[in-house]
């Protein structure tokens, strides 16, 4: 294929600003859907769960026929991404795989946070912006705001920005007409050494890992053998091939082009996301840039409800892991809830989905407990130590410093809400640097987060003060010094290591008093006393009682000398205390899942 006619391009969008719908007409317009595939709306998210929350999970590619009015047909390869700022690397690594970007704006909403962040991101790799206006056809669509404010964010002509209705197919093949003028055709030599970027890959259970490819540089065919930058493997090609909504062979593929590769690869991490492929006959000097290992920004344990499901639950993780090279387990055991997996995920989003899909397509049931970061500790001799799960966190003591990830976070909303955003911000440690005007109705403010203070309800809390109106995205800065502490909870001076939690010491005795009077409320009342406390170290900073169920044993008891109640009364009080110390405390799963609902 002819270099000058290809083009390479993706959407940029906020969720639901209308990206999915505005690739289905693409696929309808350049005939992409034939012979005896059912179309769908959606065509390009084939999860039902991307489907029914109307988000992008996994990256998709496409390749598209267009025949445009100046009489060329063009092969248009549109590298979808995900839409959420969990999966950011693989947004940066679709991007840098294209020449342009389609910034889609919901004529309704206007421009939102991960929009701007996706946006600032295809600048940074100088991608053609094609400013596009989506739901004009909606009653609340205000097309001249928008206009504005996005001619005034990229510093475009009011002209170039494209009002569309993808719904309805109003202008859609104006932007393929404006794709094919304005983007430029992909570099790169054909005669130079093979190099290839993964930007996505799958697993197919009978051909093992098979990554998605941007090649830059030379031809790959049948029978190459390739090898790996980042772990030096090489495998035999079985095949290549392009991506039409479904895998299409073919003979070879070149510079400029976007496709598959088959080789028998077993482990999907070996095909990790912006690696370098090369041809081991004739290898490349030097990768392509921009590839890092993803590292897990948020950890979870996870253990079945049952304790005989774990067998189930592990065969469950191991199938999901083999999708998902993201996702990172070890096996651990907890004294409150048997035998489990402590698991990374890139964020909260994240670890929604995966046990959404852990009991969608597996039907495990779940025990999960309080989501928590990474902390770093250095001790007063130098040696430095990571931590992921609070039980190792160590108790107080002089010359620890504990150090926590921190990100630096956008929030965009109308500015009738900074005041209730300030004050949210202030509570969960956020520092506070600039505030920037979009347009009149558009404001983002610029704040430092603690990674652990907005990965529990942080966003919920902000779209419910700003009624539904506000968006938040954030970039990881990295570790700073805080005042931490462990927060112990006990149940008859027994920790329950599941309950345990790192907080920052000024939050600790609000949230351990929270915390206690939740778990009153929720373990049922035994025939012996119950004792729940929150402890820093050996202070105990809260406590609750469950009273215990009592009988009256000196119901029969009637007339007579007192004396003969005492005995009973004795006798009875002894059993109790018998019992407390033998007795065991079941905690009911509802009170796990309360700790995750704990106003921070």
């Amino acid at each position: 294929m002819n270099k000058d006619l290809i083009r390479n391009f993706s959407i940029i969008a906020h969720i639901d600003h209308g990206k999915s719908t505005l690739a289905d007409r693409f696929l309808e317009l350049t005939h992409s859907i034939t012979g005896k595939m059912k179309y769908c709306k959606q065509m390009l998210d084939d999860m039902d769960l991307e489907q029914e929350r109307g988000i992008t999970i996994k990256a998709h590619a496409v390749r598209m026929e267009y025949q445009a009015a100046d009489g060329h047909n063009y092969l248009l390869n549109l590298i979808d991404t995900p839409g959420h700022v969990d999966f950011s690397y693989e947004v940066s690594r679709s991007l840098v795989a294209c020449e342009g970007a389609l910034l889609v704006v919901d004529a309704s909403q206007g421009i939102e946070a991960q929009t701007l962040s996706n946006l600032y991101l295809a600048l940074e790799h100088d991608l053609t912006i094609i400013p596009v206006i989506n739901k004009i056809d909606l009653p609340a669509a205000n097309v001249p705001a928008v206009t504005q404010s996005i001619c005034d964010l990229i510093g475009v002509d009011e002209s170039e920005v494209i009002p569309i209705s993808a719904k309805m197919g109003t202008n859609v093949e104006k932007v393929l007409e404006r794709i094919v003028e304005i983007v430029p055709p992909p570099k790169g030599d054909k005669t130079a050494p093979f190099r290839a970027m993964i930007f996505d890959s799958v697993f197919d259970t009978y051909r093992g890992a098979v990554p998605y490819v941007r090649v830059v540089d030379g031809e790959i065919k049948k029978g190459d053998w390739i090898e790996f930058f980042s772990n030096d493997k090489t495998y035999e090609v079985d095949e290549v091939g392009y991506l039409r909504l479904k895998k299409v062979p073919c003979e070879k593929l070149t510079a400029g082009e976007v496709g598959y590769i088959i080789a028998n690869v077993r482990n999907v991490a070996d095909t990790k996301v912006g690696d370098t492929i090369t041809v081991a006959s004739n290898p490349a000097d030097t990768p392509l840039p921009g590839f890092k290992d993803i590292k897990p920004m948020v950890f979870s344990g996870i253990y079945p409800a049952d304790s005989d499901d774990y067998v189930q639950l592990r065969d469950a993780i191991d199938k999901l892991k083999l999708n998902d090279a993201s996702l990172i387990y070890t096996p651990e055991t907890s004294a409150a809830l048997g035998f489990g997996f402590r698991c990374g995920f890139l964020g909260l989003l994240h670890m929604e989905i995966v046990q959404e899909r852990l009991s969608r397509e597996y039907e495990s049931s779940i025990i999960n407990t309080v989501p928590n970061v990474e902390y770093r500790i250095t001790y007063d001799n130098d040696e430095t130590k990571t931590i992921d799960n609070p039980i190792n966190m160590p108790p107080p003591a002089r010359g620890i410093t504990i150090e926590e990830p921190f990100v630096r976070a956008n929030v965009i909303s109308p500015p009738d809400y900074i005041g209730n955003i300030m004050k949210i911000s202030m509570e969960r440690r956020g520092v506070y640097h600039t505030t920037e005007y979009l347009s009149t109705d558009r404001v983002v403010l610029h704040y430092d987060f603690p990674l652990s203070e907005i990965i529990f309800d942080y966003y919920d809390k902000l779209k419910s003060l700003t009624r539904g109106y506000a968006s938040l995205d954030y970039d990881y800065l990295g570790y700073r010094e805080s005042d931490l502490v462990r927060l112990d909870i006990l149940i008859n001076g027994d920790p329950v290591d599941a309950l345990c939690s790192i907080v920052h010491r000024d939050k600790a005795q609000r949230h351990g008093k929270m915390l206690c009077s939740k778990l009153r409320e929720l373990i049922p009342r035994q025939l012996f006393e119950v004792v729940i406390q929150s402890a820093i170290g050996n202070k105990v900073i809260s406590r609750e009682v469950v009273k215990p169920i009592r009988k009256n044993v000196t119901a029969k008891c009637y007339g007579g000398d007192i004396t003969r109640k005492r005995k009973l009364l004795e006798r009875q009080r002894e059993g109790k205390r018998r019992m407390k110390t033998v007795g065991r405390v079941d905690i009911p799963q509802e009170a796990f899942l309360a700790v995750l609902k704990i106003d921070r």
